[in-house]
């Protein structure tokens, strides 16, 4: 039996990226599903629940195919940090991350709607920030776009002028567990179907 054939429910150069180097064929295909936020739910949980939705999504109009989706948020002190709204809220997040730990979480969810199933894991990173002054975040800034990314930095474009040191899976802050990924593909592909 062939495999699946895998898309991946998002936009994120970066994502398309890490499963390239995996050696995955794969479709891009972005989902439509908005971002939600619950503040009663953990940053884990709300991770995987933006995967689903997204994956989902996308999964409705390719019920034949492996559908990935993920979503990644940065915690710090229980304070969620998604995307920023403009260079100011990037600015902000970055100066309340500076001199301190934070985690970074990925959510992921593998659809095959036909056959009704799905998994769903996260991963976490800690993320510890150099200490930063308002000129060294502006002139991050200059360097990044930061408006498409949770706490409003990419390690892997510039990290070392503001990353001190991570505790973790490096391709999870970028935006896929990839040390992890392969072993829930292989879990879930030799899953019997229903």
């Amino acid at each position: 039996m062939s495999p699946l054939p895998l898309i991946l429910a998002s936009a994120s150069p970066r994502r398309a990226d890490l499963l390239r180097q995996l050696g995955l064929e794969f479709q891009v295909i972005p989902s439509a599903a908005a971002e939600t936020h619950h503040e009663q739910l953990t940053a884990r949980e709300l991770c995987q629940l933006n995967a689903y939705r997204k994956a989902r999504t996308v999964a409705k109009q390719w019920p034949d195919a492996l559908v990935l989706g993920a979503d990644t948020l940065v915690c710090l002190d229980n304070r969620l940090y998604g995307k920023p709204a403009d260079l100011a809220d990037a600015a902000r997040m970055l100066a309340e991350l500076q001199g301190r730990t934070h985690q970074v979480i990925t959510g992921v969810c593998l659809v095959h709607l036909r056959a009704h199933r799905q998994r769903l894991f996260a991963a976490g990173t800690d993320v510890t920030f150099r200490a930063l002054d308002a000129a060294g975040i502006d002139r991050y800034l200059k360097q990044v776009n930061p408006l498409d990314k949770a706490g409003a930095y990419a390690i892997q474009e510039h990290g070392e002028s503001i990353v001190h040191e991570i505790s973790g899976s490096f391709s999870n802050v970028v935006g896929l567990p990839v040390e992890q990924l392969p072993v829930e593909l292989s879990a879930f592909r030799a899953e019997p179907a229903d």
